[in-house]
This record gives C-alpha cells, sequence and structure tokens, in this order.
C-alpha cells in the first residue's frame, strides 16, 4: 500500500555521518558534506545533529538552499535526576528553536537514569522506575507537552534502549498516564525490535497517537549476540545491530500498511547509526532512498 505523499514527508538523521553519542565515529564527516549528501541521496527533511549550525538564521539557510527543512530534534528531559525546573527551562529554549526552524514536532527521551551511553549491558542493568519516578516522567510529560502545545507544537515520547521506557509494558503504561492532547508517541522500528517487541502491534495499538516516525532496520543476529554477550547499547551500535530499511531483518511492509490504511500525516525519518567507516552514509542513503521508494512510492 502506497502512502500519500501530499502528507508523509521523508527525512534522514544526521547520525548516519556523525554519531553524536560517539563523535569519533564520523569526525572526518563535515555538516555540509552531511547536508549536501541527504539532498542529493533525495531526501527533503532532516534532524538536527551536534555539527549543525547553532544560529538559526545560518541553519535555516544551508538547508534551504538544498531543499532541507529540519523536522525534529532529540531533547532530553531529566525528571528522575534533576528538578522538574531543570527540564522545563531546557525545554523552552529547545521548543522555541525548532518552532523558528519550522519544525511541529518534539522527540524527547527521559534521560535522567539512562544507561544508553554508557559501558553497561543494554538488557540486564537498564533502569527500571520506581512508583514516584513513573509519577516524575509522566507528569514532567505531560507539562512539557502543554508547554508545545502553545507554539502549536506535539510533544512526542522517544521509546529508546536503555531507559525505562523500552520494553511493551513500559510503553503501554507511559501512554496510559500521559495526556493524548498533549503527549503523543514517536515510533521507532528499530528499538522496539533491539527490544525483543514486535513492532507492528505497538503501531496499532498507538497509531492515532503516532506523531513521528524513525524508520530504523535491525540485523538480529547483531542484536542476539548483544544479549548473549552482555553489551552495552554503544557497543552494539557499533558493531552493526542498526542498518537502513531495507538492509536488515525488519519486515517494514506491515509497517508501511498500517501507516497508509490510517492515512498518516507526518514525517518518516531514515534513523540507522552505524560506523561510517564501515557503512558509506551516503551510499546508505541512497540505499533506504530507493527501498522507500520501491515500498511506498514516496
Amino acid at each position: 500500500m502506497k502512502l500519500n505523499s501530499e502528507k508523509v514527508r521523508l527525512a534522514i538523521a544526521p547520525i548516519g555521518w556523525t554519531n553524536d553519542d560517539m563523535p569519533e565515529l564520523g569526525a572526518e564527516n563535515t555538516f555540509e558534506q552531511c547536508v549536501s549528501e541527504m539532498a542529493l541521496a533525495g531526501f527533503t527533511g532532516s534532524e538536527i545533529g551536534n555539527k549543525y549550525p547553532q544560529d538559526v538564521e545560518v541553519l535555516r539557510h544551508k538547508l534551504e538552499v538544498r531543499g532541507l527543512r529540519i523536522c525534529n530534534a532529540w531533547f532530553s528531559t531529566l525528571f528522575t535526576s534533576q528538578p522538574y525546573e531543570v527540564t522545563e527551562e531546557a525545554f523552552i529554549r529547545h521548543r522555541d528553536r525548532l518552532h523558528a526552524l519550522g519544525a511541529r514536532v518534539i522527540g524527547a527521551s527521559e534521560q535522567g537514569n539512562s544507561i544508553q551511553g554508557k559501558p553497561l549491558n543494554i538488557f540486564g542493568d537498564k533502569p527500571v522506575y520506581t512508583e514516584e519516578e513513573w509519577q516524575k516522567v509522566t507528569e514532567g510529560f505531560n507539562r512539557l507537552g502543554r508547554l508545545a502545545a502553545e507554539k502549536g507544537m506535539k510533544l512526542t515520547c522517544h521509546h529508546h534502549m536503555g531507559t525505562g521506557v523500552q520494553t511493551v509494558e513500559e510503553i503501554d503504561r507511559f501512554m496510559a498516564e500521559t495526556d493524548p492532547r498533549y503527549v503523543g508517541l514517536l515510533f521507532d522500528s528499530g528499538h522496539l525490535t533491539f527490544a525483543g517487541v514486535d513492532p507492528v502491534p505497538v503501531l496499532k495499538k498507538y497509531i492515532n497517537r503516532i506523531q513521528h516516525v524513525h524508520l530504523k532496520d535491525v540485523r538480529l543476529s547483531i542484536r542476539d549476540q548483544a544479549r548473549r554477550e552482555g553489551w552495552s547499547f554503544l557497543q552494539a551500535v557499533r558493531n552493526g545491530v542498526f542498518t537502513v530499511p531495507g538492509d536488515g531483518d525488519v519486515d517494514f511492509a506491515p509497517i508501511f500498511d498500517i501507516l497508509a490504511e490510517h492515512d498518516y500525516e507526518g514525517w518518516v525519518v531514515v534513523e540507522a547509526e552505524q560506523d561510517p567507516a564501515k557503512a558509506n552514509p551516503f551510499e546508505y542513503a541512497q540505499k533506504a532512498r530507493r527501498y522507500i521508494a520501491e515500498k511506498t512510492g514516496l
């Protein structure tokens, strides 16, 4: 089933060129090379990476001349480790910058006690929220969601490996305890598959609250090795657990079908962090673009 090209727009994240969590991966790739290759590969949107200019006008110009626009940028909430006000202050700055760049979605992940950047077992050592932490996280997201709504924007939770919103049970609780008027879900095929969760039922269940989609493929042999050997998240990334759609083991056909059947409107974003020395980012961007065109008509 084809996606409606008038409602669905296709972006790619810069993490395939330079990894924000491991800046040594792709340190040689410049911002200009990154956005030029995104455009050359046929994408019209981008998320924000650590090499992107901070100045809104400079960034807007660099994107516009390449036919690109910003669709989202990662935001870390710190509800489990800092007073609420710390996160709110940073969020307002982040919201206003994204709004000025034309983005209408904010993807956030609770990082106060996340282990995604630590040398810990991504399956065995992940945080499990206490009742108090659940309250802090869900109430915090509800409050930030209202702040996003002030600008006509939608806050989404990025369920993520190494956090307290990783498993299907955790996603269900988060969604049950947040206000659908202000908080949506950032659906990520890769993080669900990595966590051992079938992404299709999650997409079906929450399709009406999904405002942003990350298309990420997974090499299950690497995922299984990570589980057996107790790897950290970054160790798994470095060893190639993720790749672009069509290059791994995720079946994207039912995902695309559900998005089409429910007339999804918004961005779908190729986000596949790999070591660019092993997976040339331009070549993999082209591979992803061809696959998505073939399967969805975008």
